[in-house]
This record gives C-alpha cells, sequence and structure tokens, in this order.
C-alpha cells in the first residue's frame, strides 16, 4: 500500500474490534459479528472492508442490508463516511449518490444496496464482489443470504500480486436461537438440513457496548434499564434461549403446570407420510414486487395418521403475477386440492391472479377479522400436542414462528410465513374459517 494509502498515526480501533479484525484477516471465508447495540460492528466491518478495497485495484464489494433507506442513510451516508475520516483522512474518494457505490483510489468500487428494491437489487445481482456484507442480518431471511452468495464470486488482484481472498461479513444484534446465524455460526449446522458444515471457514466474534471505550456512561446506565429479555439483547449481546411467551420453540421446552411441550425439532420428519390432503396457505401483501413485506406462501398436508404435515415455504416477494404463478407451481409440486389465501388485501383481486395462474385451482379465501397471535394460538396448540411435523428444515418460516409470543410479533420484518402456516393448518385442521373448534385440540 502507498504512502498516500497509510493510516492516520491516531486512529485505532477498540480491542474487540481489533479482535474483529483479526478474524477478517484468517482463512475463515464467513465471519460473524453480533453483541449489543453500538458496540461498533458496523464502523469495524467498513474499516476491514475498506482496506480490502484500498489493497485491490479495480476490486468489487458490497454493503447491503434489509431496506434500501436505511444502507442509504446510516451506512452510505453515516458510517461509511465517519470510518473514511477517521482511518483514512488523506485518501480521497467519490461516491455516486444515485448509484450507492463509492470509487475508491486504484478503481475499487463499494456498492450499498437495499434488499427491498426491486431495480436495485437486479442492478447489485447483476455483479459479482470480492467482498459482500449483510448488514443487521436479524432483519435478513435465510433464503436471501444464499442468493447473496452465489454473487461472492470476483477474482481479484492485491497491489502486492497475490489474490484478494474472498469474503462475507455479517453482524447483528441476536434474537432467538432459531435464528439462521446461531445455527450456522454457533452450533456448525447447515440450517436448511441440519448437517455439519466445515467450521474452519467460519469465525465468530461477540462485541458489546461496554467494549465500545466511545460511548457515554449515560447511554450504558439506560440499557440496564431496559426489561430483560431488551437487556439481553442490546446490552449483552445474548442469543435467546427462549423468546419470553413464545408460542412456538425449537427445543423441547416445560409447561408452567410441568408438561414437556415437545419442540419443532424433535418433531421433525424427513419426508411426509401418504396424505389426505394438502393445501396452500396464502398471505398476501400489498407489494408490486419492488419492496414491502412479502407473500407468504405455505404448503401444508394432512395425512393419513391424522397429523399435519409442512411441506414447504415458497414466500416470495414479486408482483402479483408472479406470486400468484409461484403459488400456481408449488400446487402442482406437491398435489395441492385448494389454495387458502387471505382477502384482505383485495379478495376479487388474490382470487383472479391466483385463476389466471392455473384456471383448475380452488381457491378460498379468508377474512383476518382477528389479531394474528389469537389466529395462531390455536395452532400453536396443535404442535404443543404433537400433531403436527415439519418435512425437513424451513429456517426462514421456523424464525418467524419462534418469534411469535403471546404479545405479538418480535421479528424486525413481517410474520408473512407464519401467517400463511395458520391458514394452511386452520383449513386442515381446525375445521377452516376463522371460527377455531377448541374442544377438537383436547
Amino acid at each position: 500500500m502507498s504512502t498516500s494509502l497509510a493510516l492516520t498515526p491516531t486512529f485505532s480501533l477498540t480491542s474487540k474490534q481489533a479482535e474483529l479484525r483479526d478474524a477478517a484477516a484468517s482463512a475463515a471465508r464467513h465471519i460473524l459479528a453480533y453483541g449489543g447495540s453500538r458496540s461498533g460492528k458496523t464502523f469495524a466491518f467498513c474499516y476491514c472492508l475498506a482496506v480490502r478495497a484500498l489493497s485491490a485495484p479495480n476490486s468489487r464489494h458490497l454493503i447491503a442490508r434489509l431496506h434500501n433507506i436505511d444502507v442509504r442513510q446510516s451506512v452510505m451516508l453515516d458510517t461509511w463516511p465517519k470510518m473514511m475520516r477517521a482511518a483514512f483522512p488523506g485518501v480521497p474518494y467519490d461516491v455516486n449518490k444515485q448509484d450507492q457505490y463509492a470509487t475508491m483510489p486504484g478503481g475499487a468500487e463499494v456498492w450499498f444496496g437495499g434488499l427491498d428494491d426491486k431495480d436495485r437489487v437486479e442492478k447489485i445481482l447483476g455483479k459479482e464482489y470480492a467482498t459482500i456484507y449483510p448488514n443487521e442480518t436479524s432483519q435478513i431471511a435465510y433464503d436471501t443470504i444464499m442468493m447473496l452468495r452465489t454473487r461472492l464470486a470476483q477474482a481479484s488482484v492485491k497491489r502486492d500480486g497475490r489474490p484478494l481472498p474472498l469474503k462475507m461479513y455479517y453482524d447483528l444484534n441476536p434474537t432467538g436461537r432459531g435464528h439462521w446465524t446461531y445455527r450456522e455460526f454457533i452450533e456448525g449446522v447447515n440450517p436448511v438440513d441440519n448437517r455439519p458444515i466445515n467450521m474452519a471457514s467460519r469465525r465468530h466474534v461477540l462485541l458489546n457496548p461496554a467494549d465500545n471505550p466511545h460511548l457515554p456512561a449515560a447511554y450504558l446506565a439506560e440499557l440496564d434499564e431496559l426489561p430483560d429479555r431488551q437487556r439481553q439483547r442490546f446490552r449483552d449481546g445474548r442469543y435467546l434461549s427462549e423468546v419470553p411467551g413464545a408460542l412456538w420453540s425449537l427445543a423441547d421446552r416445560e409447561a408452567e403446570d410441568g408438561r414437556p411441550i415437545p419442540g419443532i425439532d424433535q418433531m421433525r420428519v424427513s419426508e411426509a407420510p401418504a396424505l389426505r390432503r394438502v393445501v396452500i396457505g396464502v398471505d398476501p401483501s400489498g407489494s408490486d414486487g419492488t419492496g414491502g413485506d412479502k407473500q407468504g406462501i405455505v404448503a401444508a398436508g394432512l395425512g393419513a395418521d391424522g397429523r399435519g404435515y409442512i411441506l414447504a415455504d415458497r414466500s416470495v416477494r414479486l408482483s402479483p403475477d408472479g406470486w400468484a404463478r409461484t403459488v400456481a407451481k408449488l400446487a402442482g409440486d406437491v398435489g395441492a386440492d385448494c389454495v387458502v389465501a387471505e382477502r384482505n388485501y383485495g379478495g376479487a383481486m388474490v382470487e383472479a391472479v391466483i385463476r389466471a395462474a392455473d384456471p383448475n385451482i380452488r381457491v378460498k379465501l379468508v377474512t383476518a377479522s382477528r389479531g394474528k397471535v389469537v389466529r395462531a394460538e390455536p395452532v400453536a396448540a396443535l404442535y404443543e400436542q404433537g400433531r403436527v411435523s415439519h418435512a425437513g428444515a424451513l429456517p426462514d418460516l421456523e424464525e418467524q414462528m419462534t418469534m411469535t409470543t403471546t404479545s405479538g410479533y418480535q421479528g424486525g420484518d413481517s410474520p408473512d410465513r407464519l401467517d400463511a402456516l395458520v391458514w394452511a393448518l386452520t383449513e386442515l385442521m381446525l375445521g377452516g374459517g376463522t371460527r377455531y373448534n377448541l374442544d377438537a385440540l383436547t
């Protein structure tokens, strides 16, 4: 690196940020930073990414968040320039605010993209990158992460002639242990099929606010006064073994009266048995495919043994025509005899787009006249009784389930997948509609 790219003598990372930098410089390809709020995770990863961009002319790098407005305001216009001023004050770089990328000395590019913006996603996924940094991954579904990994493919050469290793960085304030980051980085299993993964390619570092000497004492005092769950997440940076009041859990647990409650993992099967009926639950959204919530699309079957089986989660964020075609294809794949769809986002339109995709599909429209938790509780009771199994792993759906509590949904997105599951199992096992036969659960 030339003298003009040298660090300012007064700049230094915190001890935990230095530990994260060392992990990022190791042989591991995937590096996770998890911990409490304002612990310096984003700054440290931006620094690591800048070092790579400055060391490899013409390389390309991506920083992505779920919402484009967040990556633009919080990272491109805030953390990134703060990091450059602190660590590389003499290094000139240009920012194209319209297309959202920075050009570094030597021609390297750092792109900033939102995963909820269809046009921008198409633009960023049309490129290959040497570094991809999904920021705030508590909000990003695992299927999106797998898609991003297919773009980690740019062959770049450093100034000294050596190849620049491919890297992916991830960070989050940890949620429940059902989150894909916990399954992959802490448990060491693939979130989709639970197979062991190569942990030599992964490193993780815990950073908490107490490790950041730049924070005022008053801020740490405020974190001390948070309720227990929020304090564990935002101060202590802990993955919660169970979100308080959760209606579902991956692991077995015990009810207040001492009854054993089977977890999703215990009831999981590799494949469903012979089925008497198969339906697809659909939770439409107001999205036109360019942003907003996804459309929940979940297939479920009723076995000859009288038990329910969750067969597939094909939730998407597409135009009405796009998600309707997804529903039609799934119906053909699993042999569904009915599609149960929420009418709240325009009942006539919902039925029309599904029939346009496949005129032979039977469509049943249902009305969400009660709150999400009220609708979900009878379905959760089926799981408590061990009457529902998942055929294989469905990590994004299961994360939404374990983040749903008696007080409401605690996740960062919309529980679209869960809503679709509720509609499907209600049709199969609770008599359909919005009135539940609670006597049937005893």
